[in-house]
């Protein structure tokens, strides 16, 4: 099911178990080149279109569109004319993070 608001992703992700919960937004034609966080992250494109890319393969992520990542997982992002927006659980984890976000 996909939240009808950011209150309801919150709710979601702190019954999940999830540390935080954040609404992060990208301007236009943004480009994150390889990186990785020490979270892991579970997260829906709220809105504009997103590309995100993870041991080779790309996904076109679009509003209600999501994606999960574990800590420690090399990927990169590219944004749409638009920019995005999506919302972001976290969960601390053990891996170091990688330059660049």
């Amino acid at each position: 099911m996909t939240p009808t608001s950011f209150a309801q992703f919150e709710a979601s992700a702190k019954a999940q178990g999830f540390d935080e919960a954040l609404e992060r937004r990208w301007e236009p034609l943004t480009v994150l080149d390889t990186h990785s966080h020490p979270f892991a992250a579970q997260a829906t494109v709220v809105q504009g279109e997103m590309w995100l890319t993870v041991n080779g393969e790309t996904q076109h992520l679009l509003p209600g569109d999501g994606f999960e990542l574990a800590p420690g997982v090399p990927h990169s992002e590219r944004y749409g004319n638009e920019g995005a927006t999506y919302w972001v659980a976290r969960r601390a984890g053990a891996a170091p993070p990688t330059p660049g976000y």
